[in-house]
């Protein structure tokens, strides 16, 4: 019986062996003997009519057309041409000027079709026009098919978990020749072309990286891209597929592309470094025949960029970490993540070597600006709707900076913002060989915005910071201060009418250059420039100046500002209206004991004289207060007559005052 039943299997395989074979010989003949006998340009007019039913468009293609089925399934066809619908004034929607394509029958009849060798892929000489009409419809818009939802939804989900739906594949020749794009826009009237497309793929596999060249002219422009791309494998259906490729565009800029694309199909991202080689943007700007978009002070600045990072991102995230660039002699490196882009949340941390800032600002004009209320129209509203969405954390540094002329070391700023309020906290910095400290905050709940500054100075040498930033020597002394503003507004007016504070601003161990006040408050003639010019420039050292102030809705208010010398005491006491841009101080000098100070052994006499300021900021007003100069005259010259001192004890000092004639006193004063 064992036997027996062994006999009969060996009969079945014998006789399945042959069946198959035979049906494997019936199908290679049926595939050799088909394309014999069935004349594909018979059908062509159908295929035509059938594309174009489809797509409502015209469509035809060339006489010459070919098929084979063994033992490659071959389709070539030439002068392939797809109309654009009605409502376009241009013809052509797709060109193709021939194409070719061979695939192996075998490997993809027994694997069921999971197995695909190409032999062969060229297109050659295709043509894309993408147009956009003025009322907004486009070309390439396929006509909506009423299907039910569930069923247009079914095959998506489907092929999104599955993955590529073939095994395995193999091309010998991939190869798009000569290909052109044009895209035209009549709603903004401009237009975009790509020519000289070329792109050929040698060793292409599912399961190794294929070598990948590709070639353009963008608009004039050479483009480039030369690498490899994968194994791609499964990594459509939720894996990675590497790349390695190199982007050269217009002989100027090289982009280095390496790391994975990720989930193409799930969630496309990306997880690669990014090196941008070493470029002038005013080089590629200049060979893109295009003027630089940005007026520098500076006519080489920005002349030297080059980039590295490695990126992170998908359509929910994204990250740049490791960041170093180099703009002309700065390096910064950096470090950014952003999520929840419709209500971004950036948390960022960049670290400066050193900038310029006054480089990369616009040239100053030569014209003088015109002024708001000479403007027309109504000034246009900032939208803070943005700010409001921000969510931010993170902080910078930089080791030298130099703004306005200022040069400023080892600067730190964090900046948080969340819900429309922007805060700065802490700002650090150190300026000429003192520190400065403080905060700072925004707020954008509102349509005004409102915002605060607090400032603490410690030992800044204000000498060299005025001569830097103004070009004047007016002031020295090493600066300490404790200053507290609040305001609203984004505009100069509105701010100055909501500007509120408080605070103390000292001056140690200086003095005021250009000015005598020692020689000034006692001698009428040399206060006002009627006295004799001195040899030297003039100077008032003074061991503090201390001036405390107040800030109500821009009235700005010194209650005891005040300069000691060696020499005098001067308290100075009004006030500066920043609205209507006028002032109003009287200035009170008090004699000192000692006549000798710092730099000073020349001894002064004469009165004392108050002097009144005002005006306007731009043409301010001095006048000496005669009134209390006479008092002081009369005074001096009282207390030292024979009569006074004989008198003095009797309290008859105010007769003798009453007594002197003041048209004569006053010449006294007034030197003549």
């Amino acid at each position: 019986m064992v036997s027996k039943g062994r006999h009969i299997m060996k009969s079945v395989l014998k006789w399945g062996f042959i069946v198959g074979a035979g049906v494997v010989v019936i199908i290679i003949a049926a595939l050799l003997i088909i394309p014999m006998f069935v004349d594909v340009k018979k059908y062509k007019p159908e295929l035509e009519q059938y594309v174009s039913k489809t797509t409502s468009r015209p469509f035809s293609v060339g006489d010459d057309i070919k098929l084979t089925l063994f033992p490659w399934a071959g389709l070539s066809f030439s002068d392939l041409s797809m109309g654009n619908p009605p409502g376009f004034k241009e013809k052509e929607f797709v060109t193709v000027k021939s194409f070719e394509a061979q695939v192996k029958i075998m490997p993809l009849l027994l694997s069921l079709f999971k197995t695909i060798e190409l032999n062969r892929f060229i297109l050659n000489e295709p043509r894309i026009v993408l147009i956009t009409n003025k009322d907004g419809n486009t070309n390439w818009a396929m006509p909506k098919k009423s299907e039910d939802k569930k069923q247009t939804q079914a095959p998506a989900d489907k092929a999104s978990k599955s993955g590529l739906p073939i095994g395995a594949l193999s091309v010998g020749t991939f190869s798009i020749k000569n290909g052109t794009v044009v895209w035209v826009d009549h709603s903004t009237e401009t237009s975009k072309e790509v020519r000289e497309f070329n792109l050929n793929l040698k060793d292409v596999s599912l399961d190794s990286p294929m070598n990948l060249e590709l070639s353009a002219i963008l608009d004039k422009y050479p483009l480039s891209v030369q690498g490899t791309v994968g194994p791609v494998g499964q990594g459509f259906e939720g894996g990675k597929i590497p790349l390695d490729l190199k982007l050269a565009a217009i002989k100027e800029l090289t982009i280095n592309l390496k790391g994975n694309l990720e989930n193409l199909v799930a969630e496309p991202g990306v997880d690669l470094d990014l090196e941008i080689d070493e470029f002038s943007p005013r080089k590629l700007v200049a060979a893109l025949g295009q003027s630089f978009p940005l007026a520098t002070s500076d006519p080489k600045a920005l002349d030297r960029v080059a980039l590295k990072a490695h990126v992170m991102a998908n359509a929910k995230q994204a990250a740049v970490t490791n960041g170093k660039m180099d703009i002309d002699e700065s390096k910064l490196n950096f470090s950014m993540q952003a999520s929840q882009f419709s209500r971004p949340a950036v948390k960022f941390d960049l670290n400066l070597d050193q900038i310029n800032v006054d480089r990369y600002l616009p040239p100053k004009s030569e014209t003088a600006p015109k002024s708001e209320e000479a403007a027309p129209g109504t000034p246009k509203k900032t939208d803070y709707a943005p700010l409001r969405r921000l969510i931010l954390d993170g902080q910078l540094k930089i080791g030298q900076l130099i703004a306005s002329k200022a040069k400023i070391q080892d600067l730190l700023m964090r900046v948080t913002a969340k819900d429309g309020i922007i805060n700065l906290d802490p700002l650090k910095m150190n300026l000429y060989q003192g520190k400065v400290a403080g905060k700072a905050s925004l707020d954008v709940t509102k349509d005004v915005p409102k915002s605060s500054v607090n400032l603490l100075v410690d030992k800044v040498k204000v000498g060299p910071l005025l001569k830097d930033v103004l070009e004047v020597d007016v002031l020295e002394g090493a600066a300490e201060a404790d200053v507290a503003l609040a305001m609203e507004g984004d505009e100069p007016a509105l701010i100055k009418k909501t500007l509120n504070g408080e605070g103390v601003v000292m001056f140690r161990d200086g003095a005021i250059v250009g000015i005598d006040l020692a020689n000034m408050v006692r001698n009428v003639q040399s206060a006002f420039g009627l006295g004799e010019k001195p040899k030297e420039r003039p100077r008032t050292d003074f061991t503090e100046l201390n001036a405390p102030f107040t800030i109500k809705n821009g009235l700005v208010n010194t209650p005891n500002t005040s300069l000691r010398s060696p020499l005098l005491r001067i308290i100075a006491i009004g006030d500066a209206h920043l609205v209507n841009e006028t002032i109003d101080f009287r200035v009170e000098p008090k004699a000192v004991a000692t006549i000798k100070g710092q730099g000073d052994e020349t001894q002064r006499s004469g009165i004392m004289v108050p002097v009144v300021v005002s005006g306007t900021f731009s043409a301010p007003k001095f006048r000496p207060d005669i009134s209390a100069a006479t008092k002081q005259e009369i005074k001096q010259k009282v207390l030292e007559s024979k009569e006074a001192q004989k008198v003095m004890e009797k309290e008859e000092v105010k007769k003798i005052i009453e007594k002197k004639e003041t048209k004569d006193l006053l010449k006294g004063v007034l030197g003549n």
